[in-house]
């Protein structure tokens, strides 16, 4: 796939989730007024919408189309935009700014970002449960979506993040918080995709092997962004993982071995999607894009 390939497909597929998105939504004159306007807020504030395009791009690579799993990629933006509300909050990270804009509870108020990002949640798994589908499917992905952003998932490594604070950390618990609060909301993004377009269980394995390793990969270029971006390139305060003494991998490993790392794992994620052929074309792109991106 040339860069001129790469580069449109990435914006049609933006393009459309967007689209998807603002038409999903509830409107913002729909009582509780304030409620959806905050969620709205958030959600269509922009951001990468790398989550649903990983969807997308599960489908497509084992031959499933775009369209039928947009609830579903729009589900997972849903979610990532949910957590993203609650870590801004003053009790969690106590961010001003997101995607270039004040945050949501510095718009709407502590309780009402509270309850926006409740609401993002729960209406992702209605997307889900509403989707076109075998049943029987879209069971197995509304488990896996939620074990992936539970405690099992992004929520226990948030806990573990926050319990780490301060402290000084095995490698293995770097690990653990790292696949735990990104890389399982990235796998589930990309086997969601290609077990509601009928993967087979080979497809399946090899597109999860992948997303784990693309997730990963995306949290060490996010803590090297947070050492090395703006908050113009980025969207948000950088420099706030130092400040609140986070651990991350640069702080662990240094840039350059971070750097490495990343890159290695991108590598690997692409070794991975070997047996998928070109299909899996769409994804090698966003493991690029993973490892390069500026914010």
């Amino acid at each position: 796939m040339s860069t001129f390939e790469v580069s449109t497909y990435l914006a049609v597929r933006r393009r459309l989730v967007d689209e998807a998105l603002d038409r999903l939504l509830p409107p913002e004159d729909g009582e509780p007024t304030s409620v959806h306007r905050a969620m709205r807020y958030s959600v269509l504030a922009g951001g990468k919408r790398l989550r649903p395009m990983l969807v997308i791009a599960g489908a497509e690579a084992v031959g499933g189309d775009c369209q039928a799993v947009m609830p579903t990629a729009c589900a997972l933006e849903l979610i990532h935009t949910y957590s993203l509300i609650h870590d801004d909050l003053p009790a969690m990270d106590d961010d001003d700014y997101r995607r270039g804009r004040l945050t949501n509870h510095k718009v709407f108020g502590e309780a009402i970002a509270i309850l926006a990002g409740d609401a993002l949640l729960t209406l992702a798994l209605e997307f889900i449960a509403r989707g076109p589908g075998d049943p029987r499917v879209i069971c197995e992905v509304v488990a896996e979506v939620a074990t992936a952003a539970g405690t099992r998932g992004m929520v226990g490594g948030q806990v573990v993040d926050i319990e780490s604070e301060g402290k000084t950390v095995t490698e293995a618990t770097l690990e653990f918080i790292h696949r735990h609060k990104t890389a399982a909301l990235i796998r589930v993004s990309l086997c969601a995709g290609a077990m509601l377009a009928g993967g087979t269980p080979h497809q399946v394995a090899a597109i999860r092997a992948a997303g784990e390793d693309l997730g990963l990969a995306f949290q060490i270029v996010d803590d090297i962004l947070d050492v090395e971006g703006s908050l113009a390139e980025l969207g948000k305060t950088a420099g706030s993982d130092e400040r609140k003494k986070k651990v991350t991998y640069p702080a662990l490993y240094g840039l350059e071995v971070s750097r490495a790392k990343a890159r290695e794992l991108i590598d690997h994620a692409k070794q991975s999607l070997a047996p998928l052929g070109p299909s899996a074309d769409p994804i090698r792109a966003l493991a690029d894009f993973i490892v390069e991106r500026r914010s």
